[in-house]
């Protein structure tokens, strides 16, 4: 709690039936504009906000005292919003992070943002040592939120845990527990034990999304695989992507922004380019080939070709190499690919699809289908199933349930 004031005015009774009273005496106000607009009504002449602060609330108390009323005015920081900015400072690093996951962090002081970093690259400080240089000495006292428990074990940078408690923090808001073995909860027991106030679990689920490649390479030990292909409206596989989806913004372009390899067919005729994220500043992803002819692209862009190609050894290269997620998409031959699809179904490595359904109806390739999944005589349940449009295609995105 901050900004406490208190107001005494003459012949004022308490507010009407339209400010309810809690059963603690408070009073809640869901925006910043209600409480000035019936203080303005009550003739509080002396409550005053600052709009550079985000807050969840106004809490308001009035209590008879004689002839006068005493009012109370709170504000409560909105940890929800904090944490969501955490979010949005680890994914300026996509991309470039693994095997660490994206973690962000924001130092907050009397309602004000006074230091915040994001993790960029796996080797560098964490996110919380850029927001504690960030902050300096106003990290004393102040609330430190960070998307991902801090580390308490020395790596190639030393604990986070140490740099919150050196910087003298009055309290740490977690997004989630790391599901790292040699973190686990040791980071909040450290922090609790040097007398910190810890909350864990603010926007979880936006924290876990954020590293949802990370969480499963922790879980399993294998890399998050994802599948991508293109339907007609009609429901026939369609070699191509939609107009625009390509070019920065686009979501396939965002996609292989997002992902760690690529596994295309051999006989993929389009430029190597469009197996290339346009995003600014994007980290390209390792391009997986199968056939024997090796791919040279452009600078920073490293091709691996395999000859036969399966996907156990796939996944043992991207796991070597610190990669997270794999990106399996259907274009080119869909035969060269068949194989692919069937062992990651049936191995249960396969854990999410992206279906980009285009504004044509085609009967052209006389109605070819996934026929990988043919012979399957198991159902897969997909959960969480998100549509979104990119341009004039409609692009579908779920998570296998396997059994």
């Amino acid at each position: 709690m901050m900004q406490i004031q208190l107001l005494s005015f003459p012949n004022c009774t308490r507010p009407s039936a339209s400010i309810s009273a809690s059963p603690s005496g408070f009073t809640l106000f869901s925006s910043r504009h209600q409480l000035p607009k019936l203080a303005g009504n009550l003739h509080f002449p002396f409550c005053s906000f600052n709009s550079s602060k985000r807050v969840s609330g106004f809490q308001l108390r009035s209590r008879k005292c004689g002839g006068l009323a005493r009012v109370r005015c709170e504000v409560v920081e909105d940890d929800g919003f904090y944490m969501r900015r955490c979010v949005e400072l680890a994914r300026t690093a996509i991309g470039f992070t693994s095997p660490n996951p994206m973690v962000g962090c924001v130092i907050v002081k009397d309602g004000k943002i006074v230091g915040q970093g994001f993790h960029p690259k796996a080797g560098q400080p964490h996110a919380e040592v850029f927001a504690l240089r960030d902050a300096g000495d106003s990290a004393e006292n102040a609330t430190a939120y960070v998307s991902l428990e801090p580390c308490n074990h020395y790596g190639r940078t030393p604990p986070c845990t140490e740099a919150l408690i050196k910087a003298k923090v009055k309290r740490v808001v977690v997004g989630m527990v790391d599901p790292n073995p040699i973190v686990a909860s040791k980071g909040v027991d450290r922090l609790r034990d040097a007398g910190i106030d810890v909350t864990v679990g603010v926007e979880e689920e936006l924290c876990k999304d954020l590293i949802e490649a990370y969480i499963h390479q922790m879980l399993t030990g294998k890399p998050f695989v994802t599948l991508r292909y293109s339907l007609s409206v009609n429901g026939h596989l369609l070699d191509q992507l939609g107009e625009g989806v390509t070019e920065a913004g686009g979501y396939y372009s965002k996609l292989l922004q997002e992902s760690d390899a690529i596994i295309v067919s051999g006989s993929l005729t389009e430029k190597l380019s469009s197996s290339m994220s346009q995003e600014p500043v994007a980290n390209q992803p390792l391009q997986i080939r199968d056939n024997s002819r090796r791919i040279f692209g452009s600078k920073g862009l490293e091709a691996v070709v395999l000859d036969p190609i399966n996907l156990t050894p796939i996944l043992e290269h991207c796991k070597r190499q610190g990669l997270c997620s794999v990106l399996l998409d259907l274009r080119g031959s869909f035969g060269d690919l068949e194989g692919l699809v069937r062992e990651a179904i049936e191995q249960k490595v396969l854990q999410k699809i992206v279906v980009e359904v285009l504004p044509y109806w085609d009967e052209a390739n006389g109605g070819e289908s996934l026929v990988a999944l043919n012979g399957l005589v198991k159902r897969l349940e997909v959960k969480n199933l998100l549509p979104v449009t990119s341009n004039r295609s409609v692009v579908i995105e779920g998570y296998l349930q396997h059994k």
